[in-house]
Protein backbone atom coordinates (compact mmCIF):
# COMPACT_ATOMS: atom_id res chain seq x y z
CA UNK A 1 0.00 0.00 0.00
CA UNK A 2 1.41 3.37 -1.01
CA UNK A 3 0.89 6.82 0.43
CA UNK A 4 -0.55 9.31 -1.99
CA UNK A 5 0.46 12.96 -1.67
CA UNK A 6 -1.29 16.04 -3.02
CA UNK A 7 0.46 17.81 -5.87
CA UNK A 8 -0.63 21.43 -5.36
CA UNK A 9 1.31 23.99 -3.35
CA UNK A 10 0.62 25.13 0.19
CA UNK A 11 1.30 24.09 3.76
CA UNK A 12 -1.76 22.59 5.42
CA UNK A 13 -3.28 19.56 3.76
CA UNK A 14 -7.08 19.59 3.59
CA UNK A 15 -8.74 16.37 2.49
CA UNK A 16 -12.43 16.32 1.62
CA UNK A 17 -14.11 12.91 1.63
CA UNK A 18 -17.13 12.76 -0.66
CA UNK A 19 -17.99 14.72 -3.81
CA UNK A 20 -21.71 15.09 -3.36
CA UNK A 21 -23.49 18.43 -3.17
CA UNK A 22 -21.74 19.45 0.08
CA UNK A 23 -18.33 17.87 -0.49
CA UNK A 24 -17.68 19.17 -3.99
CA UNK A 25 -18.56 22.71 -2.97
CA UNK A 26 -16.44 22.44 0.18
CA UNK A 27 -13.36 21.34 -1.75
CA UNK A 28 -13.65 24.21 -4.21
CA UNK A 29 -14.25 26.74 -1.43
CA UNK A 30 -11.30 25.45 0.59
CA UNK A 31 -9.03 25.91 -2.43
CA UNK A 32 -10.39 29.42 -2.96
CA UNK A 33 -10.50 30.65 0.65
CA UNK A 34 -7.30 29.08 2.04
CA UNK A 35 -3.70 28.52 0.95
CA UNK A 36 -3.86 24.82 1.76
CA UNK A 37 -3.31 21.84 -0.51
CA UNK A 38 -6.82 20.52 -1.14
CA UNK A 39 -7.58 16.95 -2.17
CA UNK A 40 -11.05 15.64 -2.93
CA UNK A 41 -11.59 11.89 -2.58
CA UNK A 42 -14.60 10.24 -4.18
CA UNK A 43 -15.44 6.70 -5.23
CA UNK A 44 -16.68 7.82 -8.68
CA UNK A 45 -15.26 10.20 -11.24
CA UNK A 46 -18.69 11.74 -11.93
CA UNK A 47 -20.86 14.13 -9.97
CA UNK A 48 -24.28 12.56 -9.40
CA UNK A 49 -27.40 14.71 -9.36
CA UNK A 50 -28.98 12.68 -6.61
CA UNK A 51 -32.14 14.77 -6.56
CA UNK A 52 -32.78 13.64 -10.16
CA UNK A 53 -32.24 9.90 -9.76
CA UNK A 54 -35.98 9.17 -9.80
CA UNK A 55 -35.97 10.73 -13.27
CA UNK A 56 -33.14 8.43 -14.36
CA UNK A 57 -35.03 5.43 -13.03
CA UNK A 58 -38.09 6.48 -15.03
CA UNK A 59 -36.03 6.39 -18.23
CA UNK A 60 -34.90 10.00 -18.65
CA UNK A 61 -31.35 10.93 -19.63
CA UNK A 62 -29.32 12.94 -17.12
CA UNK A 63 -26.44 15.20 -18.05
CA UNK A 64 -22.91 13.83 -17.72
CA UNK A 65 -20.94 15.81 -15.11
CA UNK A 66 -17.30 14.66 -14.85
CA UNK A 67 -15.71 15.84 -11.62
CA UNK A 68 -12.54 16.73 -13.53
CA UNK A 69 -14.54 19.30 -15.51
CA UNK A 70 -16.18 20.75 -12.41
CA UNK A 71 -12.77 21.06 -10.71
CA UNK A 72 -10.80 22.41 -13.66
CA UNK A 73 -8.82 25.51 -12.75
CA UNK A 74 -9.56 25.30 -9.02
CA UNK A 75 -6.30 23.72 -7.85
CA UNK A 76 -8.16 20.84 -6.17
CA UNK A 77 -6.54 17.41 -6.62
CA UNK A 78 -9.05 14.67 -7.36
CA UNK A 79 -8.46 11.12 -6.10
CA UNK A 80 -10.97 8.59 -7.42
CA UNK A 81 -10.94 5.86 -4.82
CA UNK A 82 -12.98 4.51 -1.93
CA UNK A 83 -12.15 5.43 1.67
CA UNK A 84 -12.13 2.35 3.90
CA UNK A 85 -10.87 3.80 7.19
CA UNK A 86 -9.83 7.00 8.95
CA UNK A 87 -7.06 7.10 11.56
CA UNK A 88 -7.36 10.39 13.49
CA UNK A 89 -4.19 9.67 15.51
CA UNK A 90 -1.91 9.53 12.48
CA UNK A 91 -4.26 11.75 10.46
CA UNK A 92 -4.37 9.37 7.55
CA UNK A 93 -7.20 7.90 5.56
CA UNK A 94 -6.96 4.42 4.08
CA UNK A 95 -8.06 3.95 0.49
CA UNK A 96 -8.51 0.77 -1.48
CA UNK A 97 -5.23 1.74 -3.17
CA UNK A 98 -2.96 3.43 -0.66
CA UNK A 99 -3.23 6.01 2.12
CA UNK A 100 -3.56 9.77 2.20
CA UNK A 101 -2.44 12.10 4.95
CA UNK A 102 -4.28 15.20 6.11
CA UNK A 103 -3.95 18.09 8.53
CA UNK A 104 -7.62 18.94 8.34
CA UNK A 105 -10.43 16.69 7.21
CA UNK A 106 -13.83 17.61 5.76
CA UNK A 107 -16.19 14.70 6.28
CA UNK A 108 -18.89 14.85 3.59
CA UNK A 109 -19.65 11.19 2.90
CA UNK A 110 -23.40 11.66 2.49
CA UNK A 111 -25.95 8.93 3.11
CA UNK A 112 -27.23 5.72 1.52
CA UNK A 113 -30.47 3.79 1.50
CA UNK A 114 -31.26 1.74 4.61
CA UNK A 115 -31.45 -1.79 3.23
CA UNK A 116 -31.33 -3.73 6.48
CA UNK A 117 -34.16 -2.44 8.67
CA UNK A 118 -36.70 -4.82 7.09
CA UNK A 119 -36.02 -8.42 5.98
CA UNK A 120 -35.76 -8.93 2.24
CA UNK A 121 -35.12 -5.32 1.24
CA UNK A 122 -31.48 -5.88 0.33
CA UNK A 123 -32.28 -9.00 -1.70
CA UNK A 124 -35.50 -7.96 -3.44
CA UNK A 125 -35.89 -4.18 -3.53
CA UNK A 126 -34.50 -1.37 -5.66
CA UNK A 127 -33.59 2.12 -4.47
CA UNK A 128 -32.96 5.49 -6.09
CA UNK A 129 -30.05 6.37 -3.80
CA UNK A 130 -27.21 5.94 -6.32
CA UNK A 131 -26.90 6.20 -10.08
CA UNK A 132 -26.25 2.45 -10.32
CA UNK A 133 -29.38 1.73 -8.26
CA UNK A 134 -31.51 3.94 -10.50
CA UNK A 135 -30.12 2.34 -13.65
CA UNK A 136 -30.89 -1.15 -12.36
CA UNK A 137 -34.43 -0.07 -11.54
CA UNK A 138 -34.85 1.43 -15.01
CA UNK A 139 -33.83 -1.91 -16.56
CA UNK A 140 -36.13 -3.91 -14.30
CA UNK A 141 -39.16 -1.76 -15.13
CA UNK A 142 -39.13 -3.11 -18.69
CA UNK A 143 -40.49 -6.44 -17.38
CA UNK A 144 -42.71 -5.03 -14.62
CA UNK A 145 -46.45 -4.60 -14.47
CA UNK A 146 -46.89 -3.52 -10.85
CA UNK A 147 -44.44 -1.35 -8.91
CA UNK A 148 -44.68 -0.82 -5.16
CA UNK A 149 -42.90 2.29 -3.86
CA UNK A 150 -42.35 2.02 -0.10
CA UNK A 151 -42.02 5.25 1.87
CA UNK A 152 -44.22 8.32 2.08
CA UNK A 153 -41.45 10.88 2.43
CA UNK A 154 -40.45 13.24 -0.35
CA UNK A 155 -38.24 10.65 -2.09
CA UNK A 156 -41.08 8.14 -2.25
CA UNK A 157 -43.62 10.73 -3.34
CA UNK A 158 -41.39 11.96 -6.16
CA UNK A 159 -40.49 8.43 -7.29
CA UNK A 160 -44.12 7.25 -7.37
CA UNK A 161 -45.29 10.27 -9.37
CA UNK A 162 -42.37 10.12 -11.81
CA UNK A 163 -42.81 6.42 -12.52
CA UNK A 164 -46.57 6.74 -12.95
CA UNK A 165 -46.26 9.68 -15.34
CA UNK A 166 -43.44 8.16 -17.41
CA UNK A 167 -44.95 4.65 -17.48
CA UNK A 168 -48.76 4.92 -17.55
CA UNK A 169 -48.93 1.22 -18.45
CA UNK A 170 -47.62 0.36 -14.96
CA UNK A 171 -49.69 -0.02 -11.83
CA UNK A 172 -47.90 2.10 -9.22
CA UNK A 173 -48.70 1.62 -5.54
CA UNK A 174 -47.31 3.96 -2.87
CA UNK A 175 -47.09 2.18 0.49
CA UNK A 176 -46.40 4.16 3.65
CA UNK A 177 -46.56 3.54 7.38
CA UNK A 178 -48.21 6.92 7.83
CA UNK A 179 -49.58 9.29 5.22
CA UNK A 180 -47.74 10.60 2.15
CA UNK A 181 -46.03 13.90 2.82
CA UNK A 182 -46.76 13.78 6.54
CA UNK A 183 -44.61 16.87 7.19
CA UNK A 184 -46.59 18.95 4.69
CA UNK A 185 -49.59 21.17 5.33
CA UNK A 186 -53.12 19.84 5.00
CA UNK A 187 -53.57 21.83 1.80
CA UNK A 188 -50.40 20.31 0.32
CA UNK A 189 -51.43 16.77 1.27
CA UNK A 190 -54.80 17.25 -0.41
CA UNK A 191 -53.01 18.33 -3.57
CA UNK A 192 -50.77 15.25 -3.38
CA UNK A 193 -53.80 12.97 -3.21
CA UNK A 194 -55.44 14.72 -6.17
CA UNK A 195 -52.24 14.37 -8.17
CA UNK A 196 -51.88 10.69 -7.32
CA UNK A 197 -55.49 10.12 -8.36
CA UNK A 198 -54.86 11.87 -11.68
CA UNK A 199 -51.71 9.80 -12.30
CA UNK A 200 -53.39 6.56 -11.24
CA UNK A 201 -51.14 5.98 -8.21
CA UNK A 202 -52.81 3.75 -5.63
CA UNK A 203 -51.99 4.92 -2.08
CA UNK A 204 -51.84 2.49 0.84
CA UNK A 205 -51.65 4.56 4.04
CA UNK A 206 -50.83 3.30 7.55
CA UNK A 207 -49.48 0.10 6.04
CA UNK A 208 -46.41 -1.19 7.85
CA UNK A 209 -44.14 -3.41 5.75
CA UNK A 210 -42.64 -6.35 7.66
CA UNK A 211 -40.80 -8.07 4.81
CA UNK A 212 -40.08 -7.95 1.09
CA UNK A 213 -39.89 -10.98 -1.18
CA UNK A 214 -39.84 -11.79 -4.87
CA UNK A 215 -43.62 -11.37 -5.10
CA UNK A 216 -44.02 -8.07 -3.27
CA UNK A 217 -44.62 -6.88 0.28
CA UNK A 218 -45.91 -8.49 3.44
CA UNK A 219 -47.68 -6.15 5.87
CA UNK A 220 -47.97 -6.13 9.65
CA UNK A 221 -51.72 -6.82 9.50
CA UNK A 222 -51.06 -10.05 7.57
CA UNK A 223 -51.96 -8.58 4.20
CA UNK A 224 -49.84 -8.46 1.09
CA UNK A 225 -49.12 -5.94 -1.66
CA UNK A 226 -48.29 -7.92 -4.82
CA UNK A 227 -45.58 -6.30 -6.94
CA UNK A 228 -43.17 -7.31 -9.69
CA UNK A 229 -40.81 -4.50 -8.62
CA UNK A 230 -40.31 -2.88 -5.21
CA UNK A 231 -38.71 0.56 -4.78
CA UNK A 232 -37.49 1.17 -1.22
CA UNK A 233 -37.32 4.80 -0.08
CA UNK A 234 -38.12 4.28 3.61
CA UNK A 235 -35.08 5.62 5.38
CA UNK A 236 -31.43 6.49 4.87
CA UNK A 237 -28.27 5.69 6.80
CA UNK A 238 -24.78 7.15 6.88
CA UNK A 239 -21.52 5.19 6.51
CA UNK A 240 -19.84 3.82 9.62
CA UNK A 241 -16.48 5.48 8.90
CA UNK A 242 -16.88 8.18 11.57
CA UNK A 243 -18.00 5.79 14.29
CA UNK A 244 -15.20 3.35 13.48
CA UNK A 245 -12.67 6.21 13.57
CA UNK A 246 -13.75 7.14 17.09
CA UNK A 247 -15.35 10.48 16.24
CA UNK A 248 -18.21 11.57 18.48
CA UNK A 249 -21.39 10.52 16.64
CA UNK A 250 -25.10 10.45 17.39
CA UNK A 251 -27.22 7.29 17.48
CA UNK A 252 -27.44 7.35 13.67
CA UNK A 253 -23.66 7.53 13.19
CA UNK A 254 -23.67 11.20 12.14
CA UNK A 255 -20.73 13.30 13.34
CA UNK A 256 -21.72 15.57 16.22
CA UNK A 257 -20.57 19.12 15.45
CA UNK A 258 -20.60 22.51 17.13
CA UNK A 259 -21.97 25.74 15.71
CA UNK A 260 -18.99 26.06 13.35
CA UNK A 261 -19.56 22.54 11.91
CA UNK A 262 -16.44 21.29 13.72
CA UNK A 263 -16.38 17.83 15.32
CA UNK A 264 -16.86 18.14 19.07
CA UNK A 265 -14.30 15.38 19.63
CA UNK A 266 -11.74 16.09 16.88
CA UNK A 267 -11.21 19.81 16.18
CA UNK A 268 -9.28 19.11 12.98
CA UNK A 269 -12.40 17.54 11.47
CA UNK A 270 -15.35 19.35 9.89
CA UNK A 271 -18.55 17.49 9.03
CA UNK A 272 -21.17 18.70 6.58
CA UNK A 273 -24.22 17.48 4.71
CA UNK A 274 -26.12 14.29 5.49
CA UNK A 275 -23.29 12.76 7.58
CA UNK A 276 -23.29 15.61 10.12
CA UNK A 277 -25.63 15.95 13.10
CA UNK A 278 -26.16 19.69 12.91
CA UNK A 279 -28.31 21.51 15.44
CA UNK A 280 -29.32 25.12 15.50
CA UNK A 281 -28.85 27.06 18.75
CA UNK A 282 -32.53 26.39 19.53
CA UNK A 283 -31.89 22.63 19.36
CA UNK A 284 -33.55 21.94 16.00
CA UNK A 285 -31.66 19.20 14.13
CA UNK A 286 -31.34 19.90 10.43
CA UNK A 287 -32.74 17.27 8.10
CA UNK A 288 -30.84 15.48 5.36
CA UNK A 289 -31.35 17.62 2.28
CA UNK A 290 -29.63 19.55 -0.46
CA UNK A 291 -31.05 22.67 1.20
CA UNK A 292 -28.95 21.83 4.26
CA UNK A 293 -25.83 20.55 2.51
CA UNK A 294 -25.04 23.62 0.43
CA UNK A 295 -25.09 26.25 3.20
CA UNK A 296 -23.28 23.93 5.62
CA UNK A 297 -20.47 23.57 3.09
CA UNK A 298 -20.11 27.33 2.81
CA UNK A 299 -20.30 27.96 6.55
CA UNK A 300 -17.91 25.16 7.50
CA UNK A 301 -15.19 26.22 5.07
CA UNK A 302 -15.61 29.88 5.99
CA UNK A 303 -15.14 28.94 9.65
CA UNK A 304 -12.08 26.86 8.77
CA UNK A 305 -10.57 29.70 6.72
CA UNK A 306 -11.17 32.13 9.59
CA UNK A 307 -9.45 29.81 12.06
CA UNK A 308 -6.48 29.37 9.76
CA UNK A 309 -6.12 33.16 9.71
CA UNK A 310 -6.34 33.39 13.49
CA UNK A 311 -9.89 34.79 13.46
CA UNK A 312 -12.87 33.68 15.54
CA UNK A 313 -15.41 32.07 13.20
CA UNK A 314 -19.03 33.09 13.28
CA UNK A 315 -21.55 30.44 14.37
CA UNK A 316 -23.72 28.73 11.77
CA UNK A 317 -27.19 30.23 11.37
CA UNK A 318 -29.82 28.62 9.22
CA UNK A 319 -33.53 28.96 8.46
CA UNK A 320 -35.63 26.91 6.08
CA UNK A 321 -37.69 28.55 3.32
CA UNK A 322 -39.53 25.84 1.42
CA UNK A 323 -39.68 22.21 0.38
CA UNK A 324 -39.68 21.59 -3.37
CA UNK A 325 -41.36 18.44 -4.69
CA UNK A 326 -41.54 17.28 -8.29
CA UNK A 327 -44.65 15.32 -9.26
CA UNK A 328 -43.55 14.19 -12.69
CA UNK A 329 -42.21 16.59 -15.29
CA UNK A 330 -45.37 18.68 -15.68
CA UNK A 331 -46.54 19.28 -12.12
CA UNK A 332 -44.96 20.09 -8.79
CA UNK A 333 -45.61 21.20 -5.24
CA UNK A 334 -43.77 23.92 -3.34
CA UNK A 335 -44.48 23.87 0.39
CA UNK A 336 -43.49 27.14 2.03
CA UNK A 337 -42.26 26.62 5.58
CA UNK A 338 -41.28 28.58 8.65
CA UNK A 339 -37.64 28.88 9.64
CA UNK A 340 -37.94 25.73 11.77
CA UNK A 341 -39.24 23.73 8.75
CA UNK A 342 -42.83 23.56 10.01
CA UNK A 343 -45.32 23.98 7.15
CA UNK A 344 -47.25 27.12 6.37
CA UNK A 345 -50.58 26.81 4.61
CA UNK A 346 -49.06 28.64 1.62
CA UNK A 347 -48.25 26.34 -1.29
CA UNK A 348 -47.49 26.65 -4.98
CA UNK A 349 -48.80 23.87 -7.23
CA UNK A 350 -49.07 22.72 -10.81
CA UNK A 351 -46.92 23.70 -13.77
CA UNK A 352 -45.56 26.84 -12.13
CA UNK A 353 -44.38 24.72 -9.19
CA UNK A 354 -42.75 22.27 -11.60
CA UNK A 355 -40.82 25.12 -13.21
CA UNK A 356 -39.87 26.43 -9.76
CA UNK A 357 -38.52 23.03 -8.72
CA UNK A 358 -36.63 22.64 -11.98
CA UNK A 359 -35.04 26.06 -11.49
CA UNK A 360 -33.95 25.06 -7.98
CA UNK A 361 -32.40 21.80 -9.22
CA UNK A 362 -30.60 23.57 -12.05
CA UNK A 363 -29.45 26.11 -9.50
CA UNK A 364 -27.64 23.44 -7.51
CA UNK A 365 -25.35 22.75 -10.47
CA UNK A 366 -24.80 26.47 -10.95
CA UNK A 367 -23.80 26.56 -7.27
CA UNK A 368 -21.41 23.63 -7.71
CA UNK A 369 -19.72 25.54 -10.51
CA UNK A 370 -19.68 28.77 -8.48
CA UNK A 371 -19.93 27.80 -4.78
CA UNK A 372 -19.46 31.35 -3.48
CA UNK A 373 -23.02 32.17 -4.65
CA UNK A 374 -25.30 32.98 -1.68
CA UNK A 375 -27.54 30.15 -0.47
CA UNK A 376 -29.76 29.60 2.58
Amino acid sequence: MTEQTPTSGGNDRIVVIGAGYAGLAAAKLAAKWTDAEVTLVNARDRFVERVRLHQLAAGQVLRDLPLADLLRGTGVDLVVDRVTAIDPQTRKITLTDGTLGYDRLVYAVGSHADLDSVPGVREHAHTVATREDAERLRTDLAQARTVAVVGGGLTGVEAAAELAESHPELTVVLVTGGVPGAALSEKARRYLHRTFARLGVEVRENAHVTSVDAEGLRLADGGRVPADTVVWTAGFRVPELAREAGFAVDHNGRVVVDQTLTSVSHPEVLAIGDAAAIRRPDGLELRMACATGLPTAQRAVRALADRMRGLEPKPFRFSYINQCISLGRRHGLIQFVRGDDSPREAVLTGRLAARYKEAVVRGTILFERHPTLPVG
